[in-house]
C-alpha cells in the first residue's frame, strides 16, 4: 500500500517463508550443482541438515521395511532423461503404490510428455501407470505390473482406533536428494495446530527427494507420508497422516489409469475443496482489531496464522499498526501454481503529526504499491470494479478484481481493496484474497469482508 510499509512487507515475506513448504521431487541440476533441490514456487524446501545416528529399533524398521520402499522418478516421455525424483511406497500385492501429488505432478498433467518409472533399494525398475490422485492432500495413488515387483508385498496402515501419543518414536524414509535410500528417526509431537486439514508435526530432517516416502511406527505400521518441511529451521517437518493415504488406496485401488491430463478431476476436487473451505470460514465471526475508530475484520485463528506490527512509541510522523493473517498451506497444482487458500491484512493510519494536506497526498496513493496479478499462462489478467460504499454509515473506498484460471474452469482468484474516505488525517486500509473459489463464493466473501468494516462502537 504506502512505500513506508515496504519494510513491513519485507517483515511478512519473511514470515511467509517460515511457513511449511512441499519438499518438491528433486530435479537434476548441473554436473557442479548434482544433489541440489529447485526452488519450489514460493521458497526453496528444508536444507539438508546432518542425520543423527539411528538407534538399533531405527535399523530393525528399516530392514523389515527396505523391499515397500520405492523412488519415483518422472522421466521425458521419449528418452530416459529425468526430471524429477521422489520416493513412494507399496501398500498392496497388486503393485499398488502411494507417493505425493507433487511428485507426480508433471505426469498427471501433461502425460504427452512425462512418464513415470520406479526403482526399489535393490535396483530393479519398472514403469507405472497414475490410477488416482487427492490434490487436497498432495496424495497420489500409482501402480506398477505386480509380476515385476515378484510379489514382494506390502506396508500397512496402524489401525485408525490405535493413535498415536504426542513423544512416540516414528521413522520416515525415502530417498534424500538422490543420494541413497535412508531411515530418519524422529518424533511424533501431534497435529499442527492452525491447519485447515490434519498436518502431522514430525520433529525429524526430511529433504528434497524423500516427499512421498512413508513414515511408520516402531512396528513398522504407516501413520503418515512425507509432504513438507520448515523453512529455516532444522527437526521440522510435516507428514500427511496415513488415514487420507489408506482411504485413497480403498477408493480408487480398482480405477482404470490416467492416459490424459488430469485437469478436468483437479477442477473437481478444487471445486469441492473451495466449498467447504469458504463455508467454513463464513461460519466464523470478525474478531476485534481493537482500533479506536474503526472496525475492522480481522479472522479467528482456526486455519490462520496472524501477524501484527506498529510504529514506535517516539514516531514523530506517519503512525501506523499493521495486522497480517494467511493460511500457512496452499495446495499445490504445478511447479508454478498453488491456491486454494485466503490471506488478508489491514493497515490503519494516524496522520495528524502530518497534517492533511501531506497525510492526504500518501493516502490517495495507497493503491499503486499493490499487486493484482495480471495475464499468465495459467490466469487471465484481473477484471476490477470499483465503486464508493457505505457500512454502517462508514464511507469506503472498495475495488474488487476477479482473475480466471485457464484449465480450472470456474475457478477465480479474488482480491478486495478498501480504504475509509471518512477523515482528513486518519484511515485504515484492508486488503483481502482468496486464490481459487467459484464465482459465487467469491461474492459471498466479497460481502462477508465489507460486513467486516463499520465505525468502532467508541466511534459510533
Amino acid at each position: 500500500m504506502l512505500s513506508i510499509a515496504l519494510p513491513w512487507r519485507a517483515a511478512v515475506a519473511l514470515a511467509l517463508t517460515l511457513a511449511a513448504l512441499p519438499l518438491h521431487a528433486q530435479q537434476p541440476a548441473p554436473q557442479a550443482q548434482r544433489g541440489a533441490s529447485p526452488p519450489p514456487p514460493v521458497a526453496q524446501a528444508a536444507s539438508a541438515v546432518a542425520p543423527a545416528p539411528v538407534s538399533a529399533t531405527a535399523r530393525r524398521v528399516y530392514e523389515r521395511a527396505r523391499s515397500h520402499l520405492l523412488q519415483i522418478r518422472t522421466l521425458l516421455k521419449n528418452q530416459d532423461s529425468q526430471a524429477s525424483v521422489g520416493s513412494g511406497f507399496l501398500v498392496s500385492s497388486e503393485g499398488h503404490i502411494v507417493t505425493n501429488y507433487h511428485v507426480i505432478s508433471q505426469v498427471a498433467l501433461e502425460p504427452e510428455r512425462y512418464r513415470l518409472q520406479f526403482e526399489t533399494t535393490e535396483g530393479l525398475q519398472g514403469t507405472l501407470e497414475l490410477l488416482d490422485f487427492d490434490v487436497r492432500r498432495d496424495l497420489a495413488l500409482l501402480r506398477a505390473d505386480p509380476a515385476a515387483l515378484k510379489a514382494i508385498g506390502a506396508l500397512s496402515f496402524r489401525p485408525k482406533d490405535q493413535p498415536l501419543s504426542k513423544g512416540d518414536r516414528i521413522y520416515s524414509m525415502g530417498n534424500p536428494h538422490d543420494v541413497a535410500f535412508a531411515v530418519v528417526e524422529g518424533t511424533y509431537n501431534g497435529l499442527v495446530e492452525r491447519s485447515f486439514d490434519p498436518l502431522i508435526y514430525y520433529s525429524g530432517s526430511i529433504n528434497s527427494g524423500m516427499s512421498g516416502g512413508p513414515v511408520v511406527d516402531e512396528e513398522g505400521r504407516v501413520v503418515g507420508v512425507n509432504v513438507s518441511a520448515m523453512f529455516f529451521a532444522q527437526q521440522m517437518s510435516f507428514l500427511v497422516p496415513g488415514q487420507f493415504a489408506q482411504a485413497l488406496f480403498e477408493r480408487s485401488r480398482s480405477l482404470k489409469p490416467l492416459k490424459v491430463a488430469a485437469w478436468p478431476r483437479l477442477r473437481e476436487q478444487m471445486l469441492a475443496y473451495q466449498d467447504e473451505l469458504v463455508q467454513r470460514f463464513m461460519a466464523q465471526p470478525w474478531r476485534v482489531a481493537g482500533h479506536p475508530r474503526y472496525q475492522l475484520p480481522v479472522p479467528q485463528e482456526q486455519f490462520m496464522r496472524c501477524w501484527g506490527r506498529g510504529t514506535p512509541s517516539d514516531t514523530k510522523g506517519l503512525e501506523f499498526q499493521r495486522s497480517q493473517c494467511r493460511m500457512e498451506h496452499a495446495v499445490f497444482i504445478n511447479g508454478g501454481m498453488q491456491t486454494g487458500y485466503l490471506d488478508m491484512s489491514h493497515e490503519a493510519y494516524d496522520g495528524r503529526n502530518l497534517g492533511s494536506i501531506r497525510f492526504s497526498r500518501q493516502y490517495s496513493a495507497s493503491f499503486r504499491n499493490e499487486r493484482l496479478g495480471r495475464d499468465d499462462r495459467d490466469r487471465t489478467a484481473p477484471f476490477c470494479k470499483e465503486d464508493f460504499v457505505e457500512r454502517d454509515g462508514l464511507p469506503l473506498r472498495a475495488v474488487v478484481c476477479m482473475r480466471a484460471y485457464r484449465k480450472l474452469e470456474g475457478l477465480h482468484d479474488l482480491s478486495i481493496l478498501i480504504t475509509t474516505v471518512d477523515a482528513k488525517t486518519e484511515g485504515a486500509l484492508g486488503r483481502f484474497d482468496a486464490k481459487g473459489v467459484s464465482f459465487d463464493n467469491a461474492l459471498k466473501l466479497t460481502s462477508h469482508y465489507l460486513g467486516g468494516f463499520a465505525w468502532a462502537a467508541k466511534a459510533r
